[in-house]
């Protein structure tokens, strides 16, 4: 790990993930069956002031006082835990004073190139359209990488009346109030029964979700215009806006903001969708070169002035390489491939792919922060090689076993989101949400051997709180979601009653006593040795100074010891099989 980097098991949730706020999980970390079990906690951003997608839309990096107050900070510090925040680089809310200070003064805003105007981007690289913004030529177009269908566009309005196009890569949406009666008395020519029907038309299109001018006005289109004037009055933003990170003023953001969150109690900060930040024509708005090294390299000394660690966050394929890239640069990295690994380990009984990236880590001293489950899903896209460019490189699984994996977890009940091309049709599968509990078949023997393979990986374990407690899908949560229902499977809020009964059953026990484990055991601060072995056979080894800890892991059973020796020739062992005959032995 870099010299200033954390060390630890690490905890993972929403401030309101355990009862209500973030008090309630405290309460839940200072019980006895949680004694030095965690000492980092990673606290999703709705920690901080934010209005959709689940806090990845931040307003402002103040502290959320609905979930958090100022003396839950002061409580983690005495418990000795470390935080990680996420400093969502590639873009700010709607909501946040930039970009309202740019919806209230226009062209006079200070903040007028803190975000992206499309049209001044594409100049020369494009043609302008009839929609009042510019078509990119096709071979930049053709390399842009989009998240959702269509042009990544959010039309702004500024005081002129002008519509200006930002580039906006994420979520948004714009909405209108519905006209009362009222808002056209002093409209030229419009009396009470041009009004009535008026507000009627202007009224059905906005709750058919049609914009009002593109509704059939009929005998009042004479009246078109000045009443459209008064509906965008009343236009309102929802949405992400992509940061232009060519402005100075951004990068002042984000070193006021690094300094903020270190603040806080920060160790790590992970760099949410740091790879889009970077765009230049004719190159692609992901991950495109030398411009993403200059930025990486450029935060990176901000966040040493402030004493922190960074952590970009990148999902991409195993055979681009890039997360061997950013790791050689001295930066952790997210082991996003561990997750479909274990899956494919545990169904299939057999350790072949796994040992394979395990080996990888430690040959080429990829540091990391390793996960089963998350806020998110269960990468299985990052698994797969590249064969289109260059050399061919194999993936860490097959395409044919990828699909297997993805088709076990959706035989459990999964959800999956996709990715799109320019062209809007979807390309391929990004993740697959579901509760690793649920992905593993709510096998609690399965469960229990992940969390302790885990705990036996390189890297930094970060523990998803409902995993911990052997979570299942939440069906509800997801169909009441709307367009991010699918990630609501596996972010089931727990109340002190579920913590209370989640901490009777064997497999939360069990998952304790082996984070406990690793955060104190003198042993995992050294070298890990893997054992020759038949192919559903696990055997890890970590010595440190005369104390060693050792997984023997049967993948096909699900039963597994660890065994453990001190540096003073003291030996423990602790027994798991499968659920139907467990035991222990310390």
């Amino acid at each position: 790990m870099p010299s200033n980097a954390p060390t630890g098991v690490m905890l993972n949730a929403y401030p309101d993930s355990i009862g209500r706020c973030l008090t309630d999980a405290l309460d839940m970390l200072k019980r006895p069956e949680f004694e030095d079990a965690f000492s980092l906690f990673y606290i999703l951003p709705t920690f901080f002031k934010s209005d959709l997608d689940r806090g990845f839309s931040v307003v402002e990096y103040l502290l959320n006082r609905e979930l958090v107050q100022p003396e839950d900070l002061q409580e983690l510090d005495g418990l000795g835990v470390n935080l990680k925040f996420d400093l969502v680089l590639n873009h700010l809310s709607v909501g946040s004073p930039q970009f309202q200070d740019l919806l209230a003064n226009g062209d006079d805003s200070e903040y007028r190139d803190f975000f992206i105007d499309w049209n001044a981007f594409w100049q020369g690289h494009g043609e302008m359209g009839p929609e009042g913004y510019i078509i990119p030529d096709p071979e930049c177009l053709d390399v842009l990488f989009m998240r959702k269908p269509g042009l990544p566009i959010l039309k702004v309005r500024f005081p002129d009346g002008s519509e200006r196009p930002y580039w906006n890569t994420f979520y948004q949406e714009v909405t209108y109030r519905e006209l009362a009666l009222r808002d056209l008395v002093d409209v030229p020519g419009i009396g009470r029964e041009e009004a009535w029907a008026i507000t009627h038309i202007v009224n059905d299109a906005i709750r058919e979700g049609i914009h009002p001018g593109d509704a059939d006005w009929g005998d009042h289109a004479a009246f078109r215009e000045p009443v459209l004037a008064r509906v965008e009055q009343t236009r309102k933003y929802l949405g992400q806006m992509d940061l232009n990170a060519q402005s100075e003023k951004v990068w002042a953001f984000y070193d006021e903001t690094l300094g903020r969150l270190s603040e806080f109690g920060a160790k790590l900060v992970r760099l949410d969708a740091f790879a889009y930040l970077h765009k230049e024509p004719g190159k692609p708005n992901f991950f495109n070169k030398p411009g993403t090294w200059e930025y990486l390299d450029r935060l990176k000394e901000l966040a040493d002035n402030h004493g922190l660690t960074l952590l970009p966050e990148i999902h991409s394929e195993y055979g681009l390489g890039l997360h061997e890239e950013v790791a050689s640069r001295g930066f952790v990295v997210y082991d996003f491939f561990f997750p479909g690994l274990v899956i494919d380990a545990l169904h299939r009984g057999v350790n072949r792919h796994l040992l394979r990236w395990i080996r990888e880590l430690l040959d080429k001293n990829i540091q990391t922060v390793n996960m089963l489950g998350c806020h998110d899903g269960i990468p299985v896209l990052d698994l797969r090689g590249n064969h289109k460019r260059g050399v061919p490189v194999e993936g860490l699984l097959s395409d044919r076993e990828i699909e297997a994996v993805i088709d076990g977890i959706m035989a459990y009940g999964g959800r999956v989101k996709n990715l799109y091309g320019a062209d809007g049709k979807k390309i391929s599968y990004y993740q697959v949400n579901a509760t690793f509990f649920s992905a593993l078949g709510e096998d609690e023997s399965r469960m229990r051997l992940a969390r302790a393979i885990q705990m036996f990986m390189p890297g930094i374990p970060q523990v998803w709180y409902l995993d911990l407690f052997a979570g299942k899908n939440d069906y509800v949560a997801a169909d009441k979601g709307g367009t991010g229902g699918h990630k609501e499977i596996n972010r089931t809020t727990l109340e002190t009653s579920d913590i209370e009964q989640g901490l009777k059953r064997l497999v939360v026990q069990d998952q304790l006593e082996l984070i406990r484990l690793r955060n104190t055991f003198p042993a995992f601060d050294g070298e890990l040795t893997l054992g020759d072995t038949d192919e559903h056979l696990l055997h890890m080894s970590w010595e440190n100074r005369g104390a060693v800890a050792t997984l023997k892991a049967n993948l096909r059973t699900s039963g597994f010891t660890v065994d453990l020796r001190t540096a003073d020739g003291e030996e423990m062992a602790m027994y798991y099989r499968v659920a139907a005959d467990h035991a222990r032995k310390r």
